[in-house]
């Protein structure tokens, strides 16, 4: 009896020893490696639709205090912040094997005031002269070339677990109509070329000069009337300018796709988006 009784102690030590591993390893991987970010709002789109799933590449620039993993659970009333973890590194707007990032990048990085996560396009760099003039991006006083790309469409309907309904240049369209948005190829002075969408024109199409600070970039989403990024301080509730320590990797790839309020959802995935490379 007594041998069985020591047998199943030493069987739940295994397993617990199992699982520390395990998360150890999963710790490891996500700090030096790939992180996992789910899309939770339109900002991005149609390069990134709500329910995309992909892995951020977190070698693409290096290392800093935001390499290090945050959890945020609400509802648990968790809410570890990567400072908590490794604010050693913070405070010098430096990274290890660090490299810049390019214009034209799909990039997360983790907000100035707030600490959450948040993906964006890398716009303008380091003493870069942004101005928005008429809904048309100027970089250092020029104009970047735009081209007609047709019409972007969706369902307008309550989207991803925020239940979030897309804004529509044709609104206002009732649940379940046809959301459409007027879509443009815009091509950065780089040559990389991406998809953006105008919905009407409003202040952010408007906009200042804002010279990029040494050491920070200018992040912008790419459904430019409904995101919120540099065009608006951070201390206003936007992001304003990102400082380089806060960048977190580069988004390369769709992983996984689920236009559902749940990723379990299966008759919600959308299978031409798996694996889907973004740019």
């Amino acid at each position: 009896m007594a041998k069985k009784e020591e047998k199943s102690g030493g069987g739940i030590l295994e397993t617990i020893k199992t699982i520390v591993y395990a998360l150890l390893i999963a710790g490891v991987f996500r700090t030096l490696f790939f992180q996992p970010f789910w899309i939770p709002s339109g900002s991005m789109k149609d390069t990134l639709l709500i329910g995309d799933f992909l892995f951020v590449n977190k070698m693409s620039y290096g290392y800093s205090y935001a390499s290090c993993p945050s959890l945020y659970l609400p509802s648990f009333g968790i809410d570890i912040d990567a400072r908590d973890i490794c604010g050693f590194l913070d405070g010098d707007n430096a990274r290890l094997f660090g490299s810049e990032p390019e214009r034209g990048d799909i990039a997360v990085f983790r907000h100035p005031i707030t600490g959450r996560d948040f993906i964006k396009r890398v716009i303008g760099l380091p003493g870069d002269r942004i101005q928005m003039k008429q809904g048309v991006l100027h970089i250092n006083d020029e104009p970047v070339q735009v081209e007609p790309a047709g019409t972007f469409e969706e369902v307008a309907e309550p989207q991803g677990p925020q239940r979030l309904r897309p804004r529509c240049e044709n609104g206002p369209v009732g649940t379940g109509g046809t959301c459409e948005k007027s879509r443009f190829t815009e091509t950065l002075p780089n040559g990389v070329s991406h998809n953006i969408l105008n919905i009407t024109m409003q202040g952010s199409d408007n906009t200042s000069v804002y010279t990029v600070p040494e050491g920070h970039y200018f992040m912008m989403g790419d459904n430019r009337d409904n995101s919120s990024d540099s065009r608006v301080p951070s201390a206003a509730n936007g992001v304003g300018f990102v400082p380089y320590e806060n960048l977190i990797g580069r988004a390369n790839r769709v992983i996984f796709s689920s236009a559902g309020s749940s990723m379990l959802f299966f008759w919600t995935w959308r299978g031409d988006r798996f694996f889907e490379k973004l740019q």
